[in-house]
């Protein structure tokens, strides 16, 4: 647990370290608890256990401090369903919380959907992947760090 003012409790030293270090364009998965992390960072990507929680309150308090990027379309980004699952029109409630979460944080644009493997394949290329227990199916999402100003630093 962080014990810090201002920044929120949830976030883990690991994970704190891990976005500070993180540049403009650098992307972080947030994954769900059936995504497969440990094959994903064995190919390059900083594993951060977050297990317990939740993603749409990790997102929250990550939004706190991460920007977006804005020299992007989409810096948000979820696992698109699989065919088998359009065709039953499962339904994703947690894609609506999302977009709720990016737009109070001023993100401007809505959720991109990746093919399942273009997905994972994008998540290896990843500054790094945090392992929570989110438990909603297609809970997987991806952000893309944007820039801070000098005059936001202050």
């Amino acid at each position: 647990m962080v014990v810090l003012k201002g920044i929120p409790h949830i976030l883990s030293p690991e994970l704190l370290y891990a976005l500070a270090k993180m540049g403009h364009g650098d992307e972080l998965v947030l994954a769900d608890s059936n995504f497969p992390t440990s094959s994903i960072c064995a190919h390059g990507p900083k594993e951060i256990r977050a297990d317990g929680l939740g993603i749409p309150q990790l997102l929250e308090a990550i939004l706190k401090l991460l920007p977006l990027d804005t020299y992007v379309s989409c810096p948000a980004a979820v696992m698109d369903l699989v065919e088998s699952d359009k065709l039953k029109g499962l339904p994703v409630p947690v894609w609506d919380i999302y977009s709720q979460l990016l737009h109070l944080n001023n993100a401007q644009s809505n959720l991109d959907k990746v093919e399942r493997f273009a997905f994972y394949e994008r998540a290896k290329k990843a500054f790094a992947v945090v392992a929570t227990g989110e438990t909603a199916l297609y809970g997987n999402l991806i952000l893309k760090k944007g820039v801070i100003s000098a005059e936001n630093l202050k």
